[in-house]
């Protein structure tokens, strides 16, 4: 059941509690919202699955691309935690939600109890920061869900051995149906702020994934992944040995988390927490 809260600018935003048990916190990818959880949520066990709607997505306000920002959205989750008492989580991070999460080892690590990112690392690849400027802020040429379902198998290169009706699916949680055809669920405005962020000279973000030692961290890569390398990959490995790793095949950016090599590594890194969380595969 959705929720909301009130950041500290006034905006209003949406989360969902669920569960009982460990607290994780789960952060969506740039353009996406709760339901990129949704997958996921029936597989764990002893947890207390926290999402929220970053500003200007989902069911959140709107407050304009100059807010539209990591920083901004690390801060409001930290919001979120106070506002519902937890003093420290689990962060798990699709994507975007990923850098956010890394964000918080660096700024807010007493706060962590581990990270798990889905699809993403400290250098982000050009091929698939490419493939992002193409399509954040515009909407689909889809009049139905129906359509642009039939449309995403070949727009979605990398993926293969999808389960019936997921595309379909993911369409209904992404999009909004209206007379004049599908429209995305978030403020078109987040183009501008996506393309100012990656003007100029990038900052290093090795130091945040650094910040994690002394946190569990598992990754999980698809296999077909334009975002994150096997390179860049292997050089978080070499920072972190004790990372758990999940190369998931048939998938790019992003897994669903729950193919079966998602789910193992989202259960062994819950097992390393001890919170009694755990992961059914069935």
């Amino acid at each position: 059941m959705t929720q909301f809260f009130t950041a500290e600018d006034g905006a209003r935003l949406a989360f969902a509690d669920e569960g009982q048990g460990l607290p994780v916190l789960c952060l969506a990818g740039l353009t996406r919202n709760m339901g990129d959880f949704d997958y996921l949520a029936p597989h764990l066990s002893g947890v207390r699955m926290i999402r929220m709607d970053y500003r200007g997505r989902g069911q959140s306000d709107h407050t304009g691309a100059d807010t539209y920002t990591v920083p901004q959205e690390g801060r409001d989750a930290l919001m979120l935690l106070d506002h519902l008492g937890i003093d420290k989580a689990a962060v798990l991070g699709t994507s975007r939600g990923g850098l956010i999460g890394m964000l918080l080892a660096a700024v807010a690590h007493d706060r962590l109890l581990g990270l798990c990112l889905n699809d993403v690392g400290p250098v982000i690849d050009q091929a698939g920061l490419q493939r992002i400027f193409d399509y954040v802020g515009r909407n689909p040429r889809a009049r139905t869900y129906e359509e642009l379902a039939d449309k995403l198998p070949s727009a979605s290169p990398g993926f293969a051995n999808v389960p019936p009706g997921r595309f379909l699916s993911d369409a209904r949680k992404h999009y909004r149906e209206t007379p004049d055809g599908l429209h995305v669920r978030y403020d078109p405005a987040l183009r501008d702020a996506f393309l100012a962020a990656f003007k100029g000279e990038q900052p290093d973000l090795w130091p945040l994934w650094d910040a994690t030692a002394g946190l569990p961290v598992a990754l999980i890569r698809g296999a077909n992944s334009d975002l994150l390398s096997p390179e860049i990959t292997a050089e978080m490995q070499r920072r972190r040995p004790d990372m758990i790793l999940a190369q998931v095949p048939d998938r790019a950016h992003v897994p669903w988390l729950d193919e079966p090599e998602s789910l193992d590594a989202i259960g062994r890194w819950l097992a390393k927490l001890d919170g009694g969380a755990s992961v059914r595969r069935d």
